[in-house]
Parts: C-alpha cells; structure tokens; sequence
C-alpha cells in the first residue's frame, strides 16, 4: 500500500460493535422463535443484492440515458446521486468511475470494506474477504476471471482502493442494442457486480 493514511479505524470499531449487537439481538429473536433464520438470511440479501443496489441502477441508467446528468456524476459524484434521493451514511463522498472499452475499472478497500451503502446496500461478503482484498491489486485480471468476466487484452484494468473518506461508484459500459431504451428497462441490466467492477452490465 502506499503511504497514505486510510483512516478506518472509526470506522471499524464502530460497524463491530454493531454487528456484535445485531448477532446477539438475531439469536435472542431466533431462540425466542421471532424469527427464522432463514428469512433473515432472505432479508440480507435481499439489501445486499436487490433493495441497495437497485438506487445504484437507477444512477447508472440515467447516465446512460441523460448527458447533462453524466456530467454531473463524473463531475460531483455525491451531489448528482443525492439529485436522485440517494445519499446518507457511508455515502458523504463517492466518485463515479467511467468504463470504457479501453479502461476498466475495478473497486477494493484493501484495509477493511469501506463501501457506497446509498448506492450499493450491503457490501457482498467476498468483496470484505481476504483473498479479493489481496488479490484484486496484485492480479485483477485473474480476480475478474474468477467473477467469469474476461476482458480484451488491450482493455486497462484500474484497481481503485475504497477509504473511509472515498468510495467508489463504477459506471458499467452501456450494453449495445439497447437504443431509445427506457430507464427503468436499462436499469434492469445493471448488477450490483458490474457497479463493482468484477461484473459487466446484463447484455439485453
């Protein structure tokens, strides 16, 4: 890593300490049969697959569709997606990464698992595992493959690193044929992964 502090500490603490009294509070409710574990697990990954990063398509899809709109997202990241409703705790400072079919690129916090929880949701648990976080630097070519996504040799892979003061929005390239397309069809072919950069946008 380089020298710059990435100042996480707050940060770690704190979502800890959260995650120890949201587990003891799940096994209180499991014990007492509130709920089942089950559709817990459901409730997770419905915010880490769908709820979250649905505001993250709707961005993506209207910078795809409106110019003056993609503008400002390169321009002020924060302010444009705050335009749409999004914005909030994890979400003070994101920046919005343009690919293009020369430049890729690809989003880790190699120190723990900073992340764009407006646009986003949840973070996935393997963009907070080890291997991604050491890998994706070292080898983000092979790391892109493992995610069954294999890009040009002559396609740019840039790996940006997540603070606890930066967070990363990647803007996927617009799948062809999908001219005069809507916003709400376009937002369809955006996942959470090709927000990410380990994953491209849905071909129609």
């Amino acid at each position: 890593m380089t020298g710059h502090d990435h100042h996480h500490d707050h940060d770690h603490s704190e979502l800890s300490e959260t995650q120890l009294r949201v587990r003891a509070l799940e096994s209180v409710l499991t014990e007492k049969g509130y709920v089942d574990p089950a559709a817990l697990d459901l409730l997770i990954e419905t915010y880490e697959k769908k709820v979250g990063p649905r505001n993250g398509a709707r961005v993506v899809a209207k910078a795809w569709t409106d110019p003056a709109y993609r503008a400002r997202l390169f321009k002020e990241a924060t302010s444009a997606i705050a335009e749409l409703g999004y914005a909030g705790r994890q979400g003070e400072h994101i920046v919005a990464l343009e690919n293009t079919p020369t430049q890729h690129n690809m989003v880790v916090c190699t120190l723990c698992s900073c992340y764009p929880w407006p646009v986003l949701g949840l973070p996935p648990v393997w963009y907070k595992s080890a291997p991604y976080r050491s890998r994706a630097v070292v080898d983000p070519r092979g790391v892109l493959k493992d995610f069954g996504v294999t890009l040009p040799a002559a396609t740019n892979i840039r790996v940006w690193d997540s603070t606890a003061e930066i967070r990363y929005l990647v803007i996927p390239l617009r799948p062809g044929g999908t001219e005069g397309w809507s916003e709400d069809k376009l937002a369809e072919l955006v996942t959470r992964d090709s927000m990410i950069g380990t994953g491209l946008a849905k071909q129609p």
